[in-house]
């Protein structure tokens, strides 16, 4: 792995697990076992540089996850229960698998703080309601009453899995895979 990839990988592991601000530059580079002249090679403008870089790697990951789920199933309910399964059961397996595909934390500790990092963050959730979206019209859905919903259940989403990792449980997850369907109805 080339240093770059390891600093992003290296760096949206602790970010996730111990926070942005409670993660120094020193122990990321510990952590990668690189100098600093290394890091400031790759993100010259350091930490928030690397933040950015990170969110736009797990953007990448977890849009890539979602739309390969959703070309999988032919209706856009399918296709929210199947990755409402998929989270369910990595969290079932390993809940650090589930920690994997929210940024919540992140989101809730420095999306006020810095511009650059705010619009990171919403690009990764508009990315994500896109696809919703996109798959939600295909059903026959309105562009309006597709986005609204795209919305909700990106909420019900990441909430659920901040209730599964705070509870530790998968049930907040299925509950929502549950509840899915009449929501849709509602529309």
């Amino acid at each position: 792995m080339d240093t770059k990839s390891l600093l992003i990988e290296t760096a949206t592991e602790l970010f996730q697990q111990k926070g942005y601000k409670s993660v120094g530059i020193n122990e990321i580079l510990r952590a990668c076992d690189i100098t600093k002249g290394a890091l400031y090679h790759h993100f010259p403008n350091g930490k928030d540089e690397l933040l950015i870089a990170c969110l736009n790697s797990m953007k990448e990951a977890i849009t890539g996850d979602i739309k390969d789920i959703f070309s999988r199933h032919a209706s856009a309910l399918a296709a929210f229960q199947a990755t409402l399964d998929k989270l369910a059961a990595h969290f079932e397996q390993d809940a650090q698998l589930l920690a994997g595909h929210t940024f919540s934390s992140i989101v809730s500790e420095m999306a006020t703080l810095s511009e650059p990092i705010r619009e990171a963050c919403s690009s990764l959730y508009t990315s994500i309601q896109d696809i919703y979206a996109e798959k939600l019209v295909a059903d026959g859905f309105t562009s309006i009453a597709a986005h609204s919903i795209a919305v909700l259940v990106t909420a019900s989403i990441e909430g659920s899995m901040m209730l599964s990792l705070t509870q530790s449980s998968s049930e907040p997850l299925k509950v929502v895979s549950r509840a899915l369907p009449n929501l849709l109805k509602e529309f």
